[in-house]
């Protein structure tokens, strides 16, 4: 089973039913016991970041922990951006610190917020790819973004008149900046991949 954590920010009910769609079983859930015992766990969202991990609360650490003792997590969007270490976003806020790096405004001269289907360079060694090819378009819905400063991170991006970050992979922490639930056939794919790489893990244990 796969976890979507519940943490009343937007989209994450969307993210669930998108998972089902697929044949995945998937929880949407905030309970400890649950988290733990996921094959994998989804941290989705739309929201302020520094609202987004003040409503994570106590589940901050326990996600913390998991991904680093090897379980799949994957954040979409301000889920995404909570993975990284800093935001500026109204604010200074601490994120979950899995990836070295700090979440900041689009810059300056672009349409803000990014709104819309925009194409991503799939580089072939990120696993939520798998079969996608090499490029694909994917819906966005933000006005901030991550600069990533971990050298162990896998990156592919996106042109939005700067090389925009859209989807990395650490180990197996992954995020996508955009929503795979919004994004068609090839979103339902970014997530059919995470739940193969899920499967695979408890195989292997």
């Amino acid at each position: 089973m796969i976890v979507v954590i519940d943490y009343n920010v937007g989209n994450v009910k969307s993210v669930c039913n998108a998972f089902r769609h697929i044949g995945c079983e998937a929880k949407l859930s905030r309970e400890v016991t649950a988290i733990e015992n996921a094959a994998g766990i989804v941290l989705p969202g739309v929201a302020a970041f520094g609202y987004a991990i003040s409503a994570l609360g106590s589940l901050t650490e326990l996600i913390k922990s998991m991904a680093l003792e090897g379980k799949p997590l994957l954040g979409i969007c301000v889920g995404y951006q909570m993975l990284f270490e800093t935001s500026s976003e109204y604010g200074r806020h601490k994120g979950l610190g899995l990836i070295g790096g700090s979440v900041g405004p689009i810059p300056p001269g672009r349409v803000i917020p990014h709104m819309g289907w925009n194409l991503v360079e799939l580089p072939e060694d990120i696993d939520l790819f798998a079969g996608l090819g090499n490029e694909k378009h994917f819906y966005f819905a933000h006005s901030y973004c991550a600069d990533v400063k971990d050298e162990g991170v896998k990156i592919a991006c996106a042109d939005y008149g700067f090389e925009l970050t859209a989807a990395v992979q650490k180990a197996n922490i992954y995020g996508t900046q955009f929503h795979p639930e919004k994004s068609g056939k090839a979103g339902l794919k970014v997530l059919q991949n995470f739940y193969d790489i899920c499967k695979r893990g408890v195989l292997q244990c």
